[in-house]
């Protein structure tokens, strides 16, 4: 039974986990400018409700789901918001469904593929950017999976059912940059969960994650809504660290069921689907993955493609009382968190401290759903979220060989997203690292959906190796003697963490802090003479040698813990006056990664000219500094 999307749609409940579509708002985009073949577009926006049964195979992983009420049939009813733009006539367009996975509820993928100004409402001309997404035929969708997002308008939200009476622990954690007095519960204005006030409250600081923990005594500290107001200001760099019991937790994993039933729904008009995601939304799909929800209820493969975008070795877990906002890596919000826990790699690889053997593509293998992957990270993934991992054994002695439907790419001397231009030093000692990696990014999409939907093999994986030294362990890390650059002494380490005998059964936290067990060993991208990565996809500005592009980028004083890395940031180093054709040098090397899939051709002016004003201005600022 086909059930095309209408509003206030009442669809197959009986064989589909969509119950019913409900939409509010139906607009044609940009006053029906036709994009391509697809033609014209509509903005479809609204809630879709859903039902799922707890018996069924496919709903297991989901904890605390048996917790959850039901209704008179015996499924658990729960809703999210939906956000779609979609050809109007469907069958104009590219037969592919591209889910973005909203991070902290937001919308990033036309600013990442569009060249767009970004918007939470997309509708203006331009949040559409060059409208590559559009022009290709894509339905691009929006679907709420957090239920804790930050307060505001047009975020994704999902609206899932508690457990009622069900009781755990909670850990926030905050790092300040600056002498605050506040730590709040949530990360990054996320709703953190309530504070049970019958159970104690422990508060503690410490050096480093490693360092002693200090507990701070109830006269120092105040238990105020949503955060702790210290009695002293805070010093920067430190972790704080606040340990807590909360009660009904919403059944999270059920954001994840949305994900699948809401695309298996689409699907009915459209013969592919493509999840992408960047940084929390990245880890999202490989949680997705691992946990075995890209087979539908139905036992149907849900994505056919899948494109990680800055994961690093981490995943999302649907756990009790889990923070998605919460991620593991340095000083920032989130250390000892789960994001980074075994297994990294798809096809199964054995740790070497407990001895298990897993996969992130473990369940979906077994089930013969397996969709084409991409991932793609920059070098900070590297340096701060343990990325070597997903291709080397967990010791870091040796290569693993990628899964056959799998593709790597790393950006040679990026950090997590390209700072703004002119770049600025803000918390780091270096000028943060505007490496804009993300041309390629369009490139390699148009490639992922020809592989699903044609069968093209694209662009070979491009990434380091232990094997022909492009990757290292720290002490290994050649890197110039440069005026002013203290180089990094240490590297995020993820841990092996025990989290309670409960946890790895039924995903029940009981130890908080977990008990660090041991460590894994990540490796960083061998450096070149001039400093920059050797490994990877070089942009122009890396290969012409523009400047020192590096992963890496440590807390300047102000911030605190200035040995540490700088979250999220990597570095720009002016390097001196290189002689020779700089502008023939981009065109070149801008030519070059179009000739191996890696460049649109028709971005490669746009590439070589950007790299050309990026070189004017830091010439123009050796000038100015001679000049001083």
């Amino acid at each position: 039974m086909r059930c095309p999307i209408v509003a206030v749609l009442v669809c197959c409940a009986a064989s589909a986990a969509v119950v019913r579509l409900d939409i509010i708002d139906r607009s044609p985009v940009l006053d029906g400018r036709a994009f391509g073949k697809a033609g014209a577009y509509e903005r479809l926006k609204g809630k879709a409700l859903l039902a799922v049964d707890p018996k069924l195979a496919a709903n297991q992983r989901i904890v605390d789901l048996k917790l959850a009420p039901r209704n008179a049939e015996g499924l658990v009813e729960f809703s999210t918001d939906i956000f779609i733009l979609r050809p109007v006539d469907v069958s104009k367009g590219n037969g592919t469904v591209l889910f973005e996975v909203p991070n902290r509820g937001g919308k990033g993928m036309l600013a990442m593929f569009n060249r767009a100004q970004g918007s939470a409402d997309p509708g203006k001309a331009e949040h559409f950017g060059d409208a590559l997404l559009l022009n290709e035929g894509y339905t691009l969708v929006w679907i709420g999976w957090q239920t804790d997002v930050p307060a505001g308008a047009d975020r994704m939200r999902l609206y899932a059912p508690v457990a009622a009476g069900v009781k755990g622990l909670v850990r926030a954690e905050h790092t300040p940059d600056r002498a605050v007095d506040l730590i709040p519960l949530g990360d990054a204005s996320h709703t953190p969960y309530a504070v049970d006030s019958s159970a104690p409250v422990k508060v503690t600081v410490r050096d480093g994650v490693d360092g002693e923990r200090k507990v701070l005594a109830a006269s120092e500290w105040t238990l105020e809504k949503d955060a702790i107001r210290l009695h002293a200001p805070a010093t920067p760099g430190r972790i704080y660290e606040v340990i807590y019991a909360s009660s009904d937790p919403p059944v999270v994993g059920l954001g994840a069921a949305a994900i699948r039933d809401v695309i298996a729904h689409l699907k009915r008009e459209h013969k592919y689907a493509i999840g992408f995601g960047t940084s929390q939304s990245a880890m999202l799909l490989r949680g997705y993955l691992y946990e075995g929800f890209n087979k539908g209820e139905d036992g149907r493969q849900v994505f056919d493609g899948i494109f990680a975008h800055v994961a690093g070795a981490r995943r999302a877990t649907f756990h009790r009382f889990v923070q998605h906002s919460r991620t593991a890596g340095p000083l920032r919000n989130g250390s000892l968190s789960p994001t980074e826990q075994f297994p990294f790699a798809d096809l199964d690889q054995k740790d070497h401290v407990t001895g298990r053997v897993d996969g992130i593509l473990q369940r979906a293998r077994a089930a013969k759903v397996m969709p084409k992957v991409f991932y793609t990270n920059s070098a900070y993934e590297y340096w701060g979220s343990g990325a070597s991992l997903v291709h080397t054994t967990t010791d870091g002695k040796r290569d693993l060989p990628l899964a056959p439907t799998t593709r790597m790419y790393l950006f040679a001397g990026g950090q997590h997203g390209p700072a703004a231009f002119p770049p600025s030093r803000g918390r780091g000692q270096n000028l943060a690292n505007f490496n804009d990696y993300r041309w390629a990014m369009r490139a390699l999409l148009g490639h992922l959906q020809a592989w699903v939907s044609e069968g093209k093999t694209p662009p070979p994986a491009s990434y380091p190796r232990i094997t022909d030294g492009t990757l290292t362990a720290l002490q290994g890390y050649r890197f110039p003697a440069l005026p002013e650059v203290a180089l990094p002494v240490k590297t995020h380490q993820p841990a092996v963490l025990d989290f309670g005998k409960d946890y790895l059964r039924a995903g029940v936290v009981t130890t908080e802090p977990p008990r660090v067990v041991n460590q894994y060993a990540p490796l960083v991208p061998q450096a070149g003479k001039d400093g920059n990565d050797v490994a990877g996809v070089r942009m122009p500005e890396v290969s012409c040698s523009l400047g020192v592009f590096t992963g890496w980028n440590l807390r300047n004083a102000s911030a605190g813990a200035s040995d540490t890395l700088l979250a999220n940031t990597g570095s720009y180093i002016p390097l001196a006056t290189v002689a020779g054709d700089y502008s023939g040098c981009a065109s070149r090397e801008a030519r070059a990664l179009a000739d191996h899939g890696l460049l649109l051709p028709e971005d490669v002016t746009a590439v070589a000219d950007l790299a050309v004003r990026h070189r004017e201005w830091a010439l123009s600022q050796s000038t100015r500094s001679a000049v001083r």
